[in-house]
């Protein structure tokens, strides 16, 4: 194989890297192409540059290519953009945290087999989240987590042996709790009115939807209708709302993205970072797949990514502040008519049931 003919090679597969994840397409092969959009950018612009030193640019065919490949690095370059600090945040920064008007919370994806609940535990009592959810948690998490008891007087608790069990531990009053099993008769969701000290009501939403993928779903449709699901039944224009969870998507997926427009909800990412939750074993192949979002009513006093503990998540940590005063700045998402028709298609696809959310007050 010439030189030229490798660099042409390498330039159609980084240029189908970067367009197969704008088919409309619920394969988990192709959705699987929108996680490393970093890595697929750097990539890009490796083979650009190996492309200009192999096969040189005189040739109109070059030409094309080299500009396909610029294209697509500018393509994944715009996406990533809205995680890093250079671009203005979603979620505005908290002026003043009034104790009794904030809400910490604190989403760990604790790896079933992993055994070093210790060190999990140790982080929760440093950093007193008000909120902790767990999942991947079996009998054996719950034995662990229930440690936290005499601190966190609410709980809800579905422990499963099949990498879905959910664990929410609450200093603060959870009302009408529920289990929902929205899509999957073995994934669970956790569902509930917070009663912040200052006696505002927030309604959360605890999800953690089965991924697309050779071993669990072949597609993204269950995944998908999940996050949808909720998106359409909430109403956080009017209502304060957060929603977290490992959604098994990344940020920056086009799934994510109506999620955020039909939701109305913010991510506290946005002008912050990527804050790369898996897979904490490779620093080279990292995303954000645990997230926490929020209505317009929220300001953010702080956000980290927690210390390695065992699992292939690391733990994140936000801490929100009920700000009424901050709808007046915060952007209003709105999806347009097509986003709402394509919702509706992906939660019929993924055979959603939407009643227990509708039921709740």
């Amino acid at each position: 194989m010439t030189p030229e003919v490798l660099a042409g090679l390498l330039a159609v597969v980084a240029i189908v890297w970067t367009v197969l994840p704008l088919l409309r397409h619920d394969a988990w092969w192709v959705r699987a192409f929108e996680f490393p959009r970093v890595q697929v950018a750097a990539a890009t612009a490796m083979v650009l540059s190996l492309y200009v030193a192999l096969a040189g640019w005189q040739e109109l065919r070059d030409q094309l290519l080299l500009a396909a490949l610029a294209v697509c690095v500018v393509f994944q370059a715009a996406r990533i953009a809205p995680y890093t600090p250079f671009y203005p945040k979603q979620v505005q920064p908290c002026a003043d945290a009034a104790p009794d008007d904030t809400l910490s919370l604190l989403v760990a994806n604790v790896l079933t087999p992993n055994r070093n609940a210790g060190a999990l535990l140790e982080m929760i009592r440093g950093c007193r989240p008000d909120l902790v959810l767990a999942v991947e948690t079996d009998r054996w998490w719950e034995a662990q987590l229930d440690a936290l008891e005499p601190d966190y007087g609410y709980s809800v608790k579905y422990p499963l042996d099949n990498l879905y069990g959910m664990h929410l531990y609450s200093r603060l009053e959870l009302v009408d709790p529920e289990v929902a099993f929205l899509v999957q008769d073995d994934v669970p969701s956790i569902h509930a009115d917070v009663a912040l000290r200052s006696g505002h009501l927030v309604r959360l939403h605890c999800l953690h939807p089965a991924p697309p993928s050779p071993t669990e779903n072949p597609t993204s449709a269950e995944r998908d209708a999940e996050l949808l699901v909720v998106a359409k039944t909430l109403d956080a224009r009017t209502s304060s709302v957060v929603v977290m969870g490992d959604l098994n998507d990344v940020a920056w997926s086009a799934t994510s993205r109506l999620f955020q427009r039909l939701s109305g909800l913010l991510d506290v990412r946005i002008g912050r970072g990527t804050f790369n939750t898996f897979h904490a074993r490779y620093p080279f192949a990292r995303w954000p797949l645990d997230h926490v979002f929020c209505s317009r009513d929220f300001t953010l006093k702080s956000l980290a990514r927690l210390d390695y503990f065992g699992s292939d998540h690391f733990p994140i940590h936000a801490v929100l502040v009920h700000t009424p005063g901050a709808r007046a700045v915060h952007e209003t998402l709105r999806a347009h008519a097509g986003e709402k028709a394509w919702a509706e298609e992906k939660i019929d696809k993924g055979g959603a049931d939407e009643a227990p959310l509708r039921e709740r007050p």
